[in-house]
């Protein structure tokens, strides 16, 4: 059932990823067009950058799920199916310390218990915390960067339900020893 969950999540973060990609491309192409006929849209560019950074961080929470992010396999392919096995589980364990260190990350950037413990008052939680996190704007867009870095709470719980659905499914060398 969490491998399933995990599945069901990676396929939405890769659609939300390639809805991000066309949304890049709208806006690059924007841009060029509004450039041309000296009438340049100033928000066009950082737009395109947040939609990026939404589209890299979602989509390499999917990656974690199939197993396909960046690698080096040199050494998978000249040892023994039964310890490639174990560098597989070795990896998943060593992603999800990563997304673990993540979650606390994300805990004490994001301030949620204080947020709440202020009344969910924003100038109050900044003036407990010298946190900001809730009142910076963007410089273009006039919308807070909250709503931008929320991708990474997003990404990291992604990424914690991908990598403890791996630990509990078996890896690429499994199915191979499987099939064999």
């Amino acid at each position: 059932m969490l491998y399933r969950a995990s599945h069901l999540w990676a396929r939405i973060e890769v659609f939300l990823a390639a809805t991000f990609a066309a949304l890049i491309t709208g806006l690059i192409l924007l841009n060029v067009v509004t450039r041309s006929t000296g009438n340049a849209i100033y928000w066009v560019d950082e737009a395109a950058i947040y939609a990026m950074v939404w589209m890299c961080f979602l989509a390499a929470s999917a990656a974690i799920h199939y197993r396909s992010t960046i690698a080096v396999t040199v050494v998978n392919e000249f040892v023994p199916v039964p310890v490639r096995y174990w560098m597989e589980r070795g990896v998943d364990v060593v992603i999800f310390m990563f997304a673990c260190l993540m979650v606390w990350i994300c805990l004490r950037w994001f301030m949620p218990l204080q947020l709440m413990e202020a009344g969910w008052d924003i100038k109050a939680f900044q003036g407990n915390t010298f946190n900001f996190i809730y009142a910076e704007p963007t410089n273009t867009l006039g919308i807070k960067k909250v709503w931008v870095w929320l991708v990474m709470p997003v990404f990291t719980l992604g990424a914690l339900l991908h990598t403890t659905a791996n630990l509990f499914h078996p890896g690429h060398a499994a199915q191979v020893e499987a099939a064999e």
